[in-house]
């Protein structure tokens, strides 16, 4: 039993038109500048959370000229909730890039699209290939889980040695010919098939001919990196309402959520009320919200909430890195998708545009959102 990666393609393509996805919303218009949009949104996320976000995004930045001319702060507010918050600013660095330098259009030229933000060997394949049928291989995650099953490909997927195999496998696979329809087979059967649980092998176009399964190995490929033990995490956000509106800084470009808006944030309760007494002379904030737990990749965060309340008086509206926010506005803004939660609290509160939030059954109310 020994499959020629160089056969793949004549399993896969017949198995893609019978029964692969041929309705996603990016596939309707396959021209450059959507197939980009959907594979940057489609990294780290799954499809059925994407589409909402890409219809919506398509819907406001059409073409490239729209999102390059777009505030930054409109294109984060879009992307709110989808995580991985530098695939955004990327994607806005690129598209001012792509105007600039290449009249507007993506290019055709894998280099060129090398050279812009964002934008990996992958992700230029799959633009190149579906959008433009050329000959490039791709190596998404979908893409390295049917390889490493098929091939027995025992190195960590995302190691040196992993990488290079899968990536000399991929090369080998990628046809001549119908290559979009190639592309886009390998990846659906990696999503709907070829799952990281419980992989459809009875399925499968490739299963008489795969290795992993023969070996009664599926479950174990591809072999993940090592990782360090998941952390916890707590912090302490200040969120101080005045006059109807709320005070949000800028995150760092760097680090979690950023480029989007929040409250002020301290690591330590100490540091949380030392700024209290500094700006407001304050020694407790008004009130406190139940914690909120949110969950990323590698670690768990939980938020405590501080409320302070400055009654009627006018709150400056700061310019820069620092604003006041009308509540009643928040959606003008690119927030994280607890902190979106926290303020739609304060907003429509029971007592008002603030109350104290009352935990459930004594437990702390969870997020689970992306981002």
């Amino acid at each position: 039993m020994s499959l020629a990666p160089s056969t793949i393609a004549e399993r896969l393509v017949p198995w893609f038109d019978a029964h692969g996805r041929h309705d996603l919303p990016w596939q309707s218009d396959l021209a450059p500048y959507r197939v980009w949009v959907s594979e940057v949104m489609l990294q780290q996320t799954q499809v059925e959370t994407v589409k909402t976000y890409y219809e919506r995004f398509i819907a406001r930045f059409p073409d490239v000229a729209a999102l390059a001319a777009a505030p930054q702060d409109e294109v984060m507010r879009l992307w709110s909730g989808l995580g991985y918050y530098a695939r955004a600013r990327n994607l806005h660095r690129a598209a001012g890039e792509i105007v600039a330098r290449h009249g507007g259009e993506l290019p055709d030229s894998f280099e060129a699209l090398l050279e812009l933000p964002g934008i990996g060997r992958s992700t230029a394949g799959a633009i190149l290939a579906l959008a433009r049928g050329q000959r490039h291989p791709i190596l998404d995650g979908n893409v390295k889980r049917v390889l490493a099953r098929v091939f027995l490909v025992e190195e960590p997927a995302d190691s040196t040695a992993g990488l290079r195999k899968l990536w000399a496998l991929s090369e080998t696979a990628t046809p001549a010919i119908r290559v979009a329809a190639y592309t886009q087979a390998i990846m659906d059967l990696g999503a709907t098939v070829c799952t990281r649980a419980n992989p459809a092998c009875d399925r499968c176009p490739l299963a008489q001919d795969c290795a992993a399964l023969a070996a009664g190995r599926a479950g174990e490929l591809p072999v993940p990196r090592r990782r360090a033990p998941r952390r916890f995490r707590r912090t302490h956000m200040l969120f101080v309402v005045a006059a109807g509106r709320v005070q949000l800084e800028r995150r760092p470009s760097r680090g979690i959520w950023g480029g989007l808006w929040a409250p002020p944030e301290f690591a330590h309760a100490a540091e949380a009320e030392a700024s209290l007494a500094a700006r407001f002379g304050l020694a407790a904030p008004t009130r406190r919200l139940a914690p909120v737990r949110h969950a990323f990749t590698h670690f768990d965060l939980e938020i405590e909430p501080w409320i302070v309340e400055l009654g009627t008086q006018e709150g400056r509206v700061a310019e820069g890195e620092t604003r006041w926010q009308e509540l009643a506005s928040m959606d003008d803004v690119g927030l994280p998708a607890p902190v979106a939660r926290l303020l739609e609290e304060l907003r429509n509160g029971a007592n008002g545009p603030v109350r104290e939030a009352r935990s459930r059954g004594g437990r702390s109310r969870e997020a689970a959102l992306p981002g």
